[in-house]
């Protein structure tokens, strides 16, 4: 696992494990096993944790995320990274640079 400040688009991102999700309404629910807390993904962010279930790179994941909303490629990206960000202060995301071709 990479401890870098910073994810970078060519990165593998995928869910760490030990995480109890749970569809409301919609929305995602997650209880974290690990730190003990609960998160409101939403729909955007529930959609995002469905696509993390098998490792992506973060360009790859934006992709998916413009083809499926009506989004713009640079909002969507400054949104995913700072989610991303976000789930990997929570200890919810696993990083690894991606193999080489």
């Amino acid at each position: 696992m990479i401890n870098s400040q910073v994810i970078e688009k060519s990165q593998l991102v995928a869910q760490a494990k030990g995480q109890i999700v749970s569809d409301m309404g919609g929305e995602k629910v997650m209880l974290s096993i690990q730190n003990s807390k609960y998160y409101n993904l939403g729909e955007v962010g529930g959609d995002i944790w469905e696509e993390l279930k098998q490792p992506m790179t973060v360009s790859n994941l934006i992709l998916r995320l413009t083809e499926k909303y009506e989004v713009e490629k640079d909002v969507c990206e400054q949104q995913v990274m700072h989610f991303l960000t976000s789930l990997k202060a929570e200890g919810l995301l696993l990083i690894q640079d991606a193999p080489n071709k």
